[in-house]
């Protein structure tokens, strides 16, 4: 049976106020490069969805919007489909972004001067909102061998002790590495907390892009776990609203949610965006179709930008991804210093994609792809970044 939906469309995205088209080529001073950077994909929503959106704009009124019952019922009923997570209404706490909500957390859990542990290579915002707000940045640095990530255990808890860790940013699935972490690896890491009364922030925002793996929602591994977690989701990665600014954070344990949501509070957001409340009740309830059909597209685009690789430019290694539509290239194989690879992507190749070094230092000689674009997109992209080589 053929596909109901069209992935394979390339749609003009400049000149829509687009950070990944318009604002993006601006920062870099120039008009010529193929955008495949930021974690937004190329793809229209369903008609199904639009139709919802669409009501709401003919309406024409945009005053101020809370989230009635069928919201909440809307988020929980997809987390209980996907992940077989039974949530309760009063977990849920909507936000304007998952980053928004990682600040208020360090905000709400820890004084200025504390610590927070992360394990980069990780997404360059949770380290943004480490030292913006004044607290200590703690480095458990992700191990890389044979072409893995694993986690450095041992490390781990040592950095804890010696530096008071008071919360630690889970990334699951992690970006930009792309491993789901096994049942075994989040108990460990969540046991080690637990001793030592570290606070567990899970971001898994990417968690309904994971391929021939099961993701766990860590506060689903058992009841000491959730009471010490708090769950970052969001419909932005999946269904690509991130303009819409919504997400849903779920926090158990009551205390925990009543000092997140006075946090919330503290810096005057309250009523949430009337369009993405909207669209986002809508894509739980009628985008799983589009969503299957989607997670098939990427996972094949993966496997095309593998074979391209392998084939066509071995010196660079694919680190294999679990999860998310981020791909994950090691170009130490190159040959080449972290000023003479940007120069080469950047100047060469033509291409933005986003710099290793801006997820860790230790990852200069990295670059990331996001293939969440159409197949012929994806394909320029890397026969311009062939071309550029054999030059």
């Amino acid at each position: 049976m053929g596909s109901k939906y069209d992935f394979d469309s390339v749609i003009d995205r400049k000149n829509t106020s687009s950070l990944k088209y318009d604002f993006g080529m601006r920062r870099q001073g120039r008009e010529d490069l193929l955008p495949l950077w930021v974690a937004d994909m190329d793809f229209q929503l369903p008609s199904e969805v639009l139709e919802d959106i669409q009501k709401v704009v003919s309406h024409g009124i945009f005053g101020y919007t809370d989230p009635k019952e069928d919201y909440f019922e809307a988020v929980q009923g997809w987390y209980k489909r996907q992940f077989d997570w039974e949530t309760k209404r009063e977990w849920i706490i909507v936000t304007p972004g998952v980053v928004f909500a990682l600040a208020q957390a360090i905000r709400a859990f820890t004084k200025e001067g504390e610590s927070v542990l992360i394990q980069q290579p990780v997404y360059y915002p949770f380290s943004e909102c480490i030292v913006d707000n004044n607290r200590k940045l703690v480095n458990n640095q992700l191990h890389y061998e044979n072409g893995r990530y694993t986690v450095d255990f041992e490390d781990f808890e040592k950095k804890i002790v010696e530096n008071q860790v008071k919360i630690f940013l889970l990334c699951n699935p992690h970006n930009p590495v792309g491993r789901v972490w096994d049942e075994e690896e989040l108990r460990r890491m969540g046991d080690i907390c637990l001793a030592h009364d570290v606070l567990v922030i899970s971001d898994e925002i990417h968690g309904d892009f994971v391929y021939r793996k099961k993701h766990y929602v860590y506060a689903e591994l058992g009841e000491e776990y959730r009471k010490n977690s708090i769950i970052c989701t969001a419909p932005s990665k999946t269904f690509n609203i991130a303009g819409l600014q919504m997400s849903n954070i779920f926090i158990p344990n009551q205390g925990l949610r009543r000092r997140f949501r006075r946090e919330v509070r503290n810096v005057g957001y309250s009523q949430i965006n009337t369009i993405g409340l909207a669209a986002t009740k809508s894509v739980y309830t009628k985008g799983h179709e589009w969503y299957t059909e989607l997670k098939e597209y990427l996972w094949d685009n993966y496997l095309f930008a593998k074979q391209f690789i392998e084939e066509r430019i071995p010196n660079i290694r694919v680190v294999e991804p679990e999860g998310t539509y981020l791909l994950w290239l090691d170009c130490s194989g190159l040959g080449l210093s972290a000023t003479e690879l940007e120069n080469l992507i950047l100047n060469k190749a033509k291409l933005w994609l986003d710099s290793g070094v801006i997820f860790g230092k230790e990852t200069a000689l990295f670059q990331r792809i996001n293939y969440a674009c159409p197949r012929s997109v994806l394909e320029q992209g890397l026969v311009q970044l062939e071309a550029a080589l054999k030059e």
